[in-house]
């Protein structure tokens, strides 16, 4: 059996643009957070940090290298920087003496694309697509006590294969980025009892005063939610079957908003025949809605907690120099939402790529509202029925896992036609597994690849560059801006290898901020005109080649000055909320 790999024999490599953040990383802090803040237990343990490593064009058999997981290969934080369509991961594990008589799980956040586990040899699961996490028990493939082997073997080739990719191209440029392979959110395990939770939803109905919670269980049995003030007094205690809905009413919620992001805590509790606790995670639920109503002026508008409200937020790529897919610390991860705040917005879209679930635990506590985009599969081309399949399977297992955040309040499921099909199918079945939600099916379907507008879902999305777009309210949708914007400022020193680009530059920072605000001007009128609901500016950071971030990609400059920003975001969204 291998040993472990040595720290010793690793290194990073110089990434083509650094951050501040990427010095802190080594392979004793690879993000050491705990990964999932929706379902916790207080026993866990974090495999991040150095794995043996091969890649190759064919799959390898044996490893000559390390990396630091979870940083993809192709980032300078993984000690490797290149892609390969095979990679092999192996390292050692040992299960705690105190979790002895337990059963083993083992999760992974995301691996991309195709990836087959193994525990000392014998095969343990078996997962396809890049954006969502699996797990498995992997206690009967355990040898007694001492080393445990693990093995990770990936096939990844980006746009090659027929599988959602986002923006991962083989051959980046312009608005689309490097790709991102193998491992790339984080690697842990946890003991469980044989009779277990295996799944937690937690859904806010405002209607009934009510938060349903379903809990999946191993074994069936009964569970107990409780609901409670943050580090309170107990709200709501119900019980009810494993795996079916239970309902907490909550007398005079305290509903969650961008303004007041209230969080109540979860505490759920498998029990066993005599009514006692044999399992207990923690989660926690926002109190909030989402849906339509008529302005005075009988147009359709988006509305939180039934009262109108703007939303206006940027286009989040979720990309970083240093760690491609994945953010270099958690602090990290956090910033960009926390800039996105001060800038003034209520809401970001993430753009055609899934994050960490962390990544939405910041956005749940710091109140930004957040559009979810599907990954897309490649544009320009019809997908064939693999690609169609794998599309249709990773959103629905998207959908499972991200569906008890309260920021997120709208899906996407398609972008400008990339990969496009079944539109109104597609938009029926996202709505279908998720009725408390919005479904935005086609952003941008007036341009580009877009198949033709079929009137489903609850909005018609434009996309103007550099806009902002003017769509009329017509029927019973909501008409928003999707995507628009794009002023760009190239910033030396501050630059990825390439051609920058951008759909307007501008050339100094005062110039960027008179012409973001001559832009929102412009869309307040709009606003009052049109009476659209909602408004994605592109970008939050500079991305690779594109330099229309409100940063550069480095996060190091912010563009425009800070307070004339915030003054147009604020009158933007006073604009649209009555």
């Amino acid at each position: 059996m291998p040993a472990q790999a040595s720290p010793s024999a690793w290194e990073p490599q110089d990434p083509p643009l650094a951050t501040r953040w990427t010095d802190q990383v080594g392979p004793d802090n690879a993000l050491p957070e705990y990964p999932r803040p929706q379902l916790t237990r207080e026993r866990w343990q974090n495999l991040n940090g150095l794995w043996d490593f091969a890649g190759a064009d064919a799959p390898p058999s044996e490893t000559s290298e390390q990396i630091l997981v979870p940083y993809p290969p192709e980032s300078g934080l993984s000690g490797i920087q290149r892609h390969d369509d095979h990679l092999r991961y192996e390292r050692t594990f040992e299960v705690p003496a105190d979790w002895a008589g337990q059963r083993l799980l083992l999760h992974f956040g995301a691996v991309d694309q195709k990836a087959v586990v193994s525990v000392n040899g014998q095969e343990v699961a078996t997962h396809e697509g890049g954006f969502t996490a699996f797990s498995a028990d992997v206690t009967d493939a355990l040898t007694g006590s001492g080393p445990q082997q693990l093995t990770v073997e990936v096939e990844d080739r980006n746009d090659a294969n027929p599988y959602p990719v986002g923006k991962q191209r083989n051959e980046p440029g312009g608005i689309f980025y490097t790709g991102a392979s193998g491992i790339w959110q984080t690697v842990w395990m946890e003991p469980v009892p044989d009779a277990h939770i295996t799944h937690l939803r937690s859904t806010p109905d405002l209607g009934s005063g009510s938060l349903t919670v379903n809990a999946a269980s191993s074994q069936g049995g009964q569970i107990e939610a409780v609901l409670s003030e943050p580090g309170g007094g107990e709200v709501a205690r119900t019980t009810g079957p494993a795996g079916e809905d239970v309902r907490l009413d909550v007398p005079d919620p305290h509903l969650w908003s961008p303004d007041d992001p209230y969080l109540y805590d979860l505490a759920v509790r498998l029990l066993d025949a005599n009514g006692q606790p044999v399992d207990e995670v923690g989660s926690y639920a926002g109190m909030r809605s989402i849906g339509l109503v008529d302005d005075e002026q009988g147009r359709p508008r988006l509305a939180l907690n039934g009262e109108i409200l703007f939303q206006h937020g940027p286009l989040d790529q979720g990309y970083w120099p240093d760690g491609i897919f994945t953010a270099p610390t958690d602090e990290a991860l956090r910033f960009d939402l926390e800039q996105t705040k001060e800038l003034g917005f209520n809401m970001v879209r993430k753009h055609i790529k899934v994050e960490p679930a962390r990544w939405y635990h910041h956005a749940d506590r710091l109140g930004l509202l957040v559009w979810q985009d599907v990954p897309a599969l490649v544009n320009g081309q019809t997908p064939g029925d693999e690609a169609k399949a794998n599309f249709e399977a990773e959103t629905a297992e998207m959908i499972d896992q991200l569906g008890s955040s309260p920021s997120i309040v709208t899906w996407v499921p398609f972008n400008e036609g990339w990969g496009e099909f079944d539109t109104a199918r597609v938009a029926e079945q996202v709505q279908a597994q998720d009725p408390s939600r919005l479904v935005n099916p086609a952003s941008g379907v007036n341009c580009c690849d877009s198949l033709p507008d079929t009137g489903a879902g609850h909005i018609y999305d434009d996309h103007t560059y550099v806009g902002p777009g003017a769509p009329d309210v017509t029927g019973d949708r909501a008409s928003v801006d999707g995507e628009y914007g794009g002023l760009g400022l190239i910033e030396d020193g501050h630059l990825w290898p390439g051609e920058p680009s951008s759909y307007e530059i501008v050339e100094t920072r005062e110039d960027l901020t008179r012409r973001y605000q001559e832009v929102h001007d412009d869309l307040v009128r709009i606003i009052g005109e049109k009476g659209i609901s909602a408004s994605v500016y592109t970008q939050t950071t500079d991305v690779e080649n594109e330099v229309n971030g409100f940063f550069t990609y480095d996060r190091e400059i912010l563009k425009p000055d800070l307070d004339a920003v915030r003054a147009a975001n604020r009158a933007v969204i006073d604009a649209g909320t009555p």
